[in-house]
């Protein structure tokens, strides 16, 4: 009796699941290139049958506008590539500030986990206050409620003749380099480095002795001295423009603008709030254990905290952190409700009711967008790398 011998598959045949997949995957592609060719080819067809222009010239042509606040020297005659750095850099601008402080304040919640009633109580009150009204109606408030309220400019609140808060902003000094910077820089990189390797030292000391050699003092005393030393030697690093009152209006200094400060502060109190219930779920999935084996060792509760529970909760805090850092940059494309210049009020406002330009200022829009999400996505997910737990 003949035996039937078994066939053997093919490395290339379809009931080989890897070339399944990879056929599928192929066939996804094409499809979504062609979907995405027939789409350009389309458009391009349609605009050219009216008549519109295509393309990134206008770029090059003149604005005629002007803009309230820009970090960087912008006149009604450039370019609208200048209106786009401008827009470009007042967005990284709120991003960066509404980060910094709904960070601190998403931390400083974390009263929420202590003992004392009160403050357990004030720390829930403002976390289901906040989380729960839209952002576009907390800018509302800060905007029009406080900030528009203020005095006008010559009964401004002073802080000291430097700085001055009126309903046109904050005016506070700015900044001028002086002929000391290089001697500045060159002293706080010496303390820097000769700080970095005394803790390393002091570490080292510690892991062979179990002697503590507190780093900081030192660290503190160069961090002034070696500044101080070189504006003695070199002269001063910066001088500062104090603003001044002028007419009906302060001239001078540097001036954030009432819709800047109505973004920021909204923003950071609304994405606070989910950062502290973030960080609050984080140590709380922390076993207790870790909690009693601390005590026992004797470790004060502000170190068992920084040493031992806050290293295990970042696994659990960093991912959804991500997204709400994700969330303050996508949020602050609110700021075209309040005329805060920033890319969408810029770009995708004015630039593209006065060029025509609409695929090309939304397209250049959403790339910022998606660009800068991609970039903090990129550096949060490395630093989830680095202070991962590794079980050996």
């Amino acid at each position: 009796m003949s035996q039937r011998r078994p066939t053997v598959k093919g490395s290339f045949s379809l009931s080989n699941p890897a070339v399944r997949a990879w056929l599928f995957q192929i066939i996804a592609i094409v499809a979504v290139v062609s979907v995405a060719i027939y789409l350009i080819h389309n458009t391009v067809t349609n605009l050219s049958n009216r008549g519109i222009t295509s393309g990134f010239a206008f770029l090059d042509r003149g604005a005629g506008f002007g803009i309230v606040q820009h970090l960087i020297d912008y006149e009604q005659g450039d370019t609208y590539g200048r209106v786009f750095l401008v827009g470009l850099l007042n967005t990284l601008l709120v991003s960066a500030l509404c980060i910094v402080f709904a960070s601190f304040l998403g931390f400083f919640l974390l009263a929420r986990l202590s003992e004392n009633w009160l403050l357990r109580k004030l720390s829930t009150i403002y976390i289901e206050t906040f989380r729960n009204i839209p952002p576009l109606l907390q800018i509302f408030f800060w905007y029009f409620a406080v900030l528009r309220n203020l005095p006008g400019p010559r009964q401004a609140v002073s802080a000291f003749d430097l700085a001055f808060l009126s309903n046109r902003g904050l005016y506070i000094p700015a900044p001028a380099l002086g002929e000391g910077i290089v001697g500045f820089i060159v002293a706080v990189l010496i303390a820097v480095a000769i700080t970095v390797g005394l803790y390393r030292f002091n570490r080292t000391h510690q892991m062979k002795t179990g002697q503590l050699r507190r780093t900081w003092p030192t660290a503190l005393g160069l961090i002034i001295l070696l500044p101080l030393l070189s504006h003695w030697l070199f002269g001063a690093a910066l001088h500062w423009d104090v603003p001044e009152l002028r007419g009906f209006n302060f001239r001078g200094g540097m001036a954030l603008i009432p819709e800047l400060a109505a973004l920021t502060l909204a923003l950071s109190v609304y994405t606070s709030a989910f950062i502290a219930e973030i960080i609050r779920s984080g140590i709380q999935s922390v076993p207790f254990g870790q909690h009693e084996a601390a005590r026992s060792l004797g470790l004060p509760n502000p170190v068992t905290l920084r040493q031992v529970i806050i290293p295990q909760a970042m696994r659990v805090i960093i991912p959804p952190l991500t997204s709400q850092y994700l969330n303050i940059v996508k949020n602050s494309s609110l700021a075209a409700a309040i005329g805060y210049p920033d890319m969408v009020s810029l770009f995708a406002g004015t630039v593209l009711n006065q060029t025509g330009q609409a695929i090309e200022t939304i397209a250049i829009t959403m790339s910022v967008y998606l660009i800068i999400s991609l970039t903090i996505s990129l550096l949060m997910n490395i630093y989830n790398r680095r202070i991962a737990l590794v079980e050996r």
